[in-house]
């Protein structure tokens, strides 16, 4: 499990760090690391062009160090001071007497030329867009031939929300010290930084528990593990889905089919699409009933395709009245953020799984820092929040974390949140608890978007099918991981 850590967290772990260590060795860890990356990336250093965008501080001195570094090794770096009197002045040294090249905003750059370039602008304590100066070089960064690589955080990225209120550097990379940035993760600041590569410069024992966190494949799989000699159909987990109607029967398949998929212990269904159900998923059990007809039960979904009318509304309060988890999806939302009573002070766990306009109907605004938002929602329900999107964030009610890491933009399409909320039930029968759950859930979709994609434009059902391949990879030998760490 990564931990993400805040820009106060960073700087808490450093200040411990910096008081133990000799001046200047922090930053010459994290100027190694970066350099070491950069080569890695461009696979030579002799003759290689490289340009470093340097504002004032440590982050412009970690840019000029990792510079000093390319030169010694021939590669041939310019170093652009955006501020010259504010520059590092031992990393602006320490490049000089490497020969590297020096010059001013106004000067010449180099970056129609460059094999690589190093966004040292703006550290993590950054807030706010890039100045014009600044941005008019990250615009020709962007535009021109070489690598983008950040220090850090990507200069106009707050590191602790991914919030982007102006221009902001787009790295291709980013290198970062010490910890992962929830900014580098999540929101738009997910766009701007890239491949996200972790450079172990010995924060970890002084960084406070980090109340952030992104899964791994290595993570997820101890959701999946394949039956036990002694298991049955009921040991591996019972889930109740009321999905669909007579009318839109296709909610009620993708869901059910997907539990079957994800955990196949056993699914019984109650609702009005008993028919499509039967013909599609002929293991699931079916009811026509409500759903204390069902038969025992260890998790329900509701929600998917089951429409918002007084019957619905009984079918919901029902599901709800248990103490049982249960995940609320879909038309399940649409009625419980007119009545936010059928889910505030359930005991047993509750899942709340909306797309940002389905959230904002419970009154809470969705804004740039999504891991605070679904925080806000998940205190005020008592609820776990999964709140989705290009980075899906999962929040409990006491303020724990996820960021999915997985995913593709493919998934955009009708039915794909069906599927997800099938996954999420049949996992959460399982009995683990639910937050954790919940983004074991949204991983293991995003990674089925990612296999199903590879053959071009998906549909829900595609899904489905691909499901089985999806959980032997999550939970094989040598999953592979979406982002290099870098580590």
């Amino acid at each position: 499990m990564i931990g993400l850590s805040t820009a106060a967290e960073v700087r808490a772990a450093e200040d411990v760090l910096l008081a133990r260590s000799r001046e200047g060795a922090l930053m010459q860890r994290a100027a190694t690391g970066l350099a070491t990356v950069c080569l890695r990336l461009l696979g030579r250093a002799h003759g290689v062009r490289v340009t470093a965008l340097v504002g004032g501080g440590d982050n412009g001195g970690d840019a000029l160090f990792a510079g000093a570094h390319l030169a010694a090794r021939g590669a041939r770096v310019t170093a652009v001071l955006l501020d010259p009197a504010r520059a590092h002045p031992a990393g602006l040294a320490a490049l000089r007497r490497a020969g590297g090249r020096v010059t001013g905003p106004e000067g010449p750059d180099g970056l129609d030329r460059a094999d690589l370039v190093l966004d040292g602008i703006v550290g993590i304590g950054g807030r706010g867009g890039l100045r014009p100066a600044a941005a008019a070089l990250a615009e020709r960064a962007a535009t021109g031939p070489g690598l983008t690589v950040a220090v850090d955080v990507p200069s106009g990225v707050d590191a602790d929300t991914g919030a982007v209120e102006g221009a902001a550097f787009p790295a291709l990379h980013t290198v970062t010290f010490g910890a992962v940035k929830p900014g580098l993760v999540v929101g738009d600041g997910r766009g701007c930084a890239g491949t996200v590569h972790l450079v172990d410069i010995g924060l970890g024992p002084h960084l406070a528990p980090p109340r952030a966190h992104q899964l791994t494949d290595a993570d997820v799989a101890a959701h999946l593990q394949p039956p036990e000699p002694g298991d049955d159909k009921y040991s591996r987990g019972v889930v109740g889905v009321v999905a669909g109607s007579a009318t839109y029967p296709g909610a009620a398949v993708l869901c059910t089919g997907a539990a079957l998929r994800t955990r196949p212990g056993l699914v019984r269904y109650a609702g009005t699409a008993g028919d499509g159900v039967r013909a599609a998923w002929p293991e699931t059990i079916v009811t026509d009933g409500r759903p204390a007809d069902a038969g025992r039960v260890q998790a329900w979904v509701a929600g998917p395709g089951m429409g918002t009318d007084d019957d619905a509304r009984r079918v919901l309060a029902e599901v709800l009245a248990t103490d049982l988890p249960v995940v609320v999806d879909a038309d399940a939302l649409t009625m419980a953020a007119r009545e936010p009573g059928l889910v505030r002070g359930r005991t047993a766990p509750t899942v709340l799984t909306p797309h940002d306009r389905e959230f904002e109907r419970f009154g809470v605004p969705v804004d740039a820092d999504r891991i605070g938002s679904a925080r806000r929602l998940a205190a005020e329900l008592g609820a776990v929040v999964l709140l989705k999107g290009d980075a899906t964030v999962v929040a409990d009610p006491g303020g724990t974390a996820y960021v999915n890491a997985t995913g593709t933009s493919e998934l955009a399409t009708a039915g794909t949140g069906d599927v997800l909320a099938g996954i999420l039930g049949a996992l959460l029968a399982a009995g683990t608890p639910a937050a954790r759950t919940a983004a074991a859930a949204a991983h293991l979709h995003g990674r089925t978007g990612q296999l199903a994609a590879e053959r071009g434009p998906l549909v829900a059902s595609d899904l489905v099918r691909r499901l089985p391949e999806a959980v032997g990879r999550v939970r094989g030998p040598s999953g592979p991981g979406l982002r290099d760490s870098g580590a």
